[in-house]
């Protein structure tokens, strides 16, 4: 498997362009691969660290959920809000901590973990980066309990790992028949890679970082031009999927589905007010709001995510820490997710 960069944002004139407001994100330092020979594929051995509200994190839980790896591959939450200014380990980290309330809820949350994977009891994200030299603090982070080691911090590679080492993680035997009764993210096909390519593209850029791109600027231009983008590749997806198929390419749940799925998801009821997305809502296209029905549908899908941690984590962190509790019409969500009949609800953007 070779390394994915066409999720590695362009980090020239970085510096200058944060000053301008520009978002510009970072390139994730560590970049194993599942298979060499320090890092063997072998059930049980990995453990992954996550957060249920960042969208990097959920493409990978989507992965370990639809390629049947939740009993071979362990995994600890973080809360979805980061430390505070008082921490004594500083503000803006995540933080294994079960035992904190969620100001939407008034209570903890029950997919928070204490951190398990390194077996010292970790409180924050950072330290897992500490014990191995380096500065980083992000997640998701694929993890190697027998060598201590982190494997790998670059979402779109681990979940093209999970994919092409499903068998050896979930400890199918050499000489066995075949048993994959979950997709293959990417296929062997090389004319479907290539597609795939083009989609996750630029899915990428317009979409998953271009929320952020969006969201994120301080600069009315910057932000215009995200917007635009954003919901011209919206048009264009609702296009493609005019034709009747059941998902991007085909008949076929593949990579380019699972990682346009966690910022379709996140939109109506977070991104149209925290990323300044506004322009329509996924239930104003009618391709697209069955597309997405039709991917929560899809076993493991809805257990991967969570709203309450989206809602919790994107405007816990805004200016007031209040956090909206809508949209209830035509229905609350994620429970709208179950209803593809409500595109009669649906005004066909302009």
């Amino acid at each position: 498997m070779t390394k994915d960069i066409s999720t590695e944002e362009d980090q020239s004139d970085i510096r200058d362009r944060r000053a301008r407001g520009e978002f510009v994100r970072g390139v994730s330092g560590f970049r194993h691969l599942l298979g060499d020979a320090d890092f063997p594929a072998e059930p049980g051995r990995y453990h992954l660290f996550v957060a249920l509200n960042c969208p990097w994190c959920h493409r990978v839980t989507l992965a370990r959920a639809v390629l049947g790896l939740e009993d071979s591959i362990t995994m600890d939450v973080a809360f979805p809000n980061r430390t505070g200014e008082d921490d004594p380990d500083g503000p803006n980290l995540w933080e294994f901590a079960p035992h904190r309330k969620a100001s939407l809820t008034g209570a903890p949350l029950p997919e928070c973990t204490l951190e398990t994977g390194t077996g010292e009891g970790l409180r924050l994200a950072k330290q897992i980066y500490q014990r191995e030299g380096s500065e980083e603090q992000s997640v998701p982070i694929l993890y190697d309990k027998v060598a201590g080691r982190i494997v790998n911090n670059e979402s779109a590679e681990i979940i093209r790992m999970l994919d092409a080492h499903t068998e050896a993680l979930t400890g199918a035997l050499a000489g066995e028949p075949e048993r994959r009764d979950h997709p293959r993210l990417r296929p062997d096909d090389p004319d479907l890679k290539g597609e795939l390519d083009a989609l996750n593209e630029r899915i990428y850029t317009t979409i998953n970082n271009g929320a952020y791109k969006a969201g994120f600027s301080s600069d009315q231009t910057v932000y215009a031009q995200a917007f635009e983008a954003y919901f011209e590749t919206l048009a264009w997806l609702e296009g493609l999927l005019s034709d009747g198929r059941p998902f991007l390419t085909g008949d076929t749940f593949t990579e380019a589905d699972l990682r346009l799925f966690p910022t379709l998801y996140r939109h109506d009821p977070v991104y149209t007010l925290r990323m300044k997305l506004n322009g329509a809502r996924i239930l104003d296209y009618p391709n697209l709001w069955r597309w997405l029905c039709r991917v929560y549908a899809l076993d493991g899908v809805a257990e991967a995510g969570s709203l309450v941690h989206c809602r919790q984590g994107y405007f816990g962190r805004s200016w007031n820490g209040v956090i909206p509790l809508g949209p209830l019409l035509p229905m609350p969500y994620p429970d709208a997710y179950r209803h593809p009949e409500l595109i009669r609800y649906c005004r066909a953007p302009m």
